[in-house]
């Protein structure tokens, strides 16, 4: 694990591994867990679509997640009870599949980006992560209070005439362009994962907040370097042993 060939790819993972359970917290406390897999799919189809019109995979699976967390709020007003991420959810496979159906590469693609390709990361996209994570952990540390306010106290906002748009939207948008990324990495399921599980183990054990987002990252990133470690010794994709991991352990532990 310790040579650069695996090294890397364990950084890169670790990266993810310590800031996707923090989002997944808030997004459990706003009820909206299943947006997370609404982004991942639109970012794999997204990343389809830029590589069929000759463009960087990336590029486009970050833009198309950012399009779909910038817009979520004007879909929200009008479809009630999170129907929006699940058309979101269904938009984003649909058109992923039709595109790894109809173009051979965007076929070998589509099963990197669903089973996970972390072990190729590479330097540049560790430097992406690691850099991105620091700054998505102070801007959900800025953002932290007032997503608290409006959770608590939905009226305080009101009553001070204050908008709380930006807040949601700087959230949704951070949400979206993380989930992107670590899409990018560890695949749809991978990435869904690593912010289903912890935050719903965390909510049913921690005793206050700040609790929970410490037990939710460390449940996270104790489940990645296990996970990590059986997939390298037994040659197996990582995705699905991560899933698999996370899963027995919230059985255990719930």
């Amino acid at each position: 694990m310790w040579s650069e060939l695996f090294l890397i790819p364990f950084l890169t993972g670790l990266c993810l591994a310590s800031v996707l359970p923090l989002l997944g917290c808030y997004l459990r406390l706003r009820y909206e867990w299943l947006a997370a897999l609404a982004y991942s799919h639109v970012a794999a189809a997204g990343a389809l679509l830029a590589l069929v019109v000759a463009m960087p995979p990336a590029l486009g699976g970050v833009a198309a997640a950012g399009l779909a967390g910038a817009g979520k709020r004007f879909f929200a007003v009008r479809l009630a009870g999170g129907a929006s991420y699940a058309l979101l959810l269904l938009g984003g496979w649909a058109v992923a599949v039709l595109l790894a159906a109809n173009h051979p590469m965007a076929e070998r693609l589509g099963h990197a980006l669903f089973d996970g390709q972390l072990y190729f990361s590479g330097s540049g996209q560790l430097w992406l992560v690691a850099i991105g994570g620091i700054v998505a952990l102070v801007i959900l540390r800025a953002l932290s209070k007032q997503l608290l306010l409006a959770h608590v106290y939905p009226d305080f906002f009101r009553i001070r005439g204050t908008r709380t748009w930006p807040t949601q939207t700087g959230f949704d948008l951070l949400v979206a362009l993380s989930l992107a990324v670590a899409t990018m990495s560890m695949g749809v399921m991978g990435a869904f994962s690593l912010v289903f599980v912890p935050p719903w183990l965390a909510f049913r054990r921690a005793r206050n907040w700040r609790a929970g987002l410490f037990l939710a990252a460390l449940i996270g990133v104790l489940g990645y370097i296990a996970a990590f470690t059986l997939a390298l010794a037994f040659d197996q994709p990582f995705g699905p042993v991560l899933a698999l991991l996370l899963i027995a352990l919230g059985l255990l532990i719930a």
